[in-house]
């Protein structure tokens, strides 16, 4: 044997490589799960035409005037048989014939009867004989880089790379600490970091084959952008992973069951699942909390993410979620080194 070999902290990184392998539980969640929800999300979001809106009408010539329009297909009823259609979904409008004009009946906070009301009333008003003041025209654009999907894959990679460096070391430790394995192991000449070190340095191997298999999917199959240096990429990747692995350790640090262990990481990861803009932004929360949601690492792990992927933005730019991705990599780690019970 070699003197790397020999090593106790080469010897512990094999050993949580093996283990990792002999799960097939926890290959599916890493490598196969962030691929199959992106099928999915890329799917269901995928560029289509404009929907054509349902809308109904209590007059056989408004029921024309509306059906006109190529966004909207009518059909002719009368006011309470609208009335139970709306409150049943069938269609998102009624336009009601009334003395002075047109009524359009609708749910207002519905997005897609919003929309059916001003096209629905523009298709009235060029059947009276309105014309446009002034002339407009489309310009539609599909750019790469704007799709949802591309929004989400980076979302999806930095959920991705938390949930399997968190819940890899978090169980991987209490498991052995429920097992009396690590009374065993402080008990050897093996320095104690090493130890810990040693789930840091798996948790490197796994995320070569972790990430590069997700963002060829994404590449190859939904054309998402790399905008920004590959090598600048691979670098936020493994802050990343180690940010939240060192998060992993501390909420390992303590628990002595595979149940407390479970409430905590779901404790930890919840609120970023919530708050950190994985499937929408993170903006869309109020201003009061969003200094929380800004020091979040998923937060700052996703916006350096789609800054470099679809942005094409540098390290130097991304300078602030790169600090909040450190601190959470050695204020976390410092502090389990300190409480870690062996016992």
């Amino acid at each position: 044997m070699n003197k790397l070999e020999l090593s106790s902290l080469y010897q512990l990184t094999m050993i949580r490589f093996r283990l990792f392998l002999r799960e097939p539980e926890a290959i599916f969640w890493i490598f196969i799960f962030p691929i199959l929800l992106a099928v999915g999300l890329g799917i269901a979001f995928r560029n289509r035409p404009a929907d054509v809106l349902q809308v109904g009408a209590t007059t056989t010539q408004l029921t024309r005037a509306l059906a006109a329009d190529k966004g909207l297909t009518a059909k002719t009823m009368d006011e309470a048989e609208g009335t139970h259609e709306l409150a049943t979904g069938t269609i998102l409008l009624l336009a009601i014939q009334t003395p002075d004009g047109v009524a359009y009946k609708y749910d207002d906070t519905n997005p897609d009867a919003r929309t059916a009301r001003l096209i629905a009333d523009r298709a009235v008003q060029a059947a009276s004989g309105q014309h446009e003041a002034v002339h407009a025209r489309n310009q539609l654009v599909h750019e790469t880089g704007a799709r949802y999907i591309d929004f989400v894959v980076p979302g999806l990679l930095g959920m991705n790379l938390m949930g399997s460096a968190i819940w890899g070391l978090g169980f991987s430790i209490v498991e052995a600490r429920q097992k009396k394995l690590l009374k065993r192991l402080v008990a050897s000449p093996m320095p104690r970091w090493q130890y810990l070190a040693s789930f840091l340095l798996s948790r490197l191997v796994m995320l070569v084959i972790e990430v590069v298999a997700f963002l060829a999917f994404a590449r190859l199959v939904f054309g998402v952008p790399f905008r920004g240096s590959l090598w600048q990429l691979a670098f936020l990747c493994v802050l990343t992973s180690l940010s939240f692995s060192a998060l992993g350790l501390l909420v390992a640090s303590r628990a002595k069951t595979m149940e407390a262990a479970s409430g905590l990481m779901n404790l930890v990861m919840l609120p970023m699942w919530i708050l950190s803009g994985v499937f929408f932004s993170a903006t869309r929360f109020p201003a009061v909390i969003q200094p929380v949601v800004r020091a979040l690492p998923l937060t700052a792990a996703i916006d350096a993410l789609r800054g470099n992927m679809l942005q094409g933005m540098n390290l130097v730019q991304l300078m602030a979620p790169i600090a909040i991705l450190l601190a959470w990599l050695a204020v976390p780690f410092l502090i389990a080194l300190r409480i870690f019970r062996w016992r």
